[in-house]
């Protein structure tokens, strides 16, 4: 089994929850009780979160619950991209200057990671175009960035599979291929592990008054911080990896046949749900 060297901490939804710092202040220190959904990867213990955290939740969940529907996570195929070049698509290629400029998709237009959020509000009208592909050099990068503006309302955003890796062998040679290892084939476990339990969710403090402004606010943060924030390499990982929280985010028989030590399978399109309307 090989693992790419570069590996995301997290899905975009857990990552707006856990990972990412709060910004602004907030008066209100109440709390709500909020259990999680009762699935074969949660615990019937509520969770005790922070009043903000609480509002994002419940209004993910009643506008579309994108983690856990059947568009996530968005993915094409880069042969369905080039049978669609020339047609109202738009190619967003968040590569860098210098990967780009090596070559890139006939049409697509370069943009830093950054830069997406006023890309989209303000330098085109998103809603005009049938599909808006990302494309990144593996396809990880472009994943996380498509779920975070699938969050923010843009429903016909994909990500090429595979990134520029599945576009021809060049690509897939210096990309994906290249970051390839069984260094830790070893290390791999077959034990099934436990969902956590009883561990609070962080109190976002935005200062904002609706779930729907909060995450705008926090899908904002999330892009000004970059992508380091968000990626770590799997030789860190591998050296202790219970400091992470690890979800393997698969079938049951690819989990089973064994996975990252402490990784905890989370059911696609099922658990990754924290109040009863999300992940049912």
């Amino acid at each position: 089994m090989k693992f790419f060297r570069m590996i995301f901490l997290l899905p975009a939804l857990p990552v707006i929850i856990f990972t990412a710092g709060c910004a602004g202040n907030s008066n209100d220190n109440s709390r709500v009780e909020i259990p999680l959904t009762k699935t074969e990867s949660s615990v019937s213990e509520p969770v005790t979160v922070g009043t903000e955290t609480g509002m994002l939740l419940k209004d993910l969940a009643e506008n579309g619950d994108y983690v856990n529907s059947r568009e996530f996570p968005s993915l094409i195929k880069a042969s369905a991209v080039n049978e669609l070049i020339g047609t109202n698509i738009l190619v967003v290629d968040i590569r860098s200057t210098v990967e780009y400029s090596a070559g890139h998709i006939k049409g697509a237009v370069k943009k830093d990671f950054g830069e997406l959020p006023a890309f989209f509000e303000s330098a085109i009208r998103p809603f005009e175009y049938d599909r808006i592909i990302i494309v990144s050099s593996d396809g990880q990068a472009a994943s996380y960035t498509t779920s975070l503006l699938r969050l923010m309302g843009y429903g016909n955003v994909y990500s090429m599979r595979w990134g520029m890796s599945a576009w021809n062998s060049t690509y897939a040679t210096s990309g994906w291929f290249a970051g390839c290892s069984a260094e830790y084939q070893e290390r791999i476990e077959t034990t099934v592990n436990e969902a956590w339990a009883g561990r609070k969710l962080p109190e976002l403090t935005t200062g904002m008054a609706t779930g729907e402004e909060i995450g705008i606010a926090r899908f904002t943060s999330l892009f000004s911080e970059g992508l380091d924030n968000v990626m770590i390499t799997s030789e860190d990982l591998f050296s202790d990896p219970s400091k992470y929280y690890i979800i393997n985010y698969d079938r049951r028989d690819k989990y089973e046949s064994g996975h990252i030590p402490g990784a905890v399978r989370y059911k696609p399109g099922a658990t990754l749900g924290f109040i009863d309307e999300m992940g049912s």
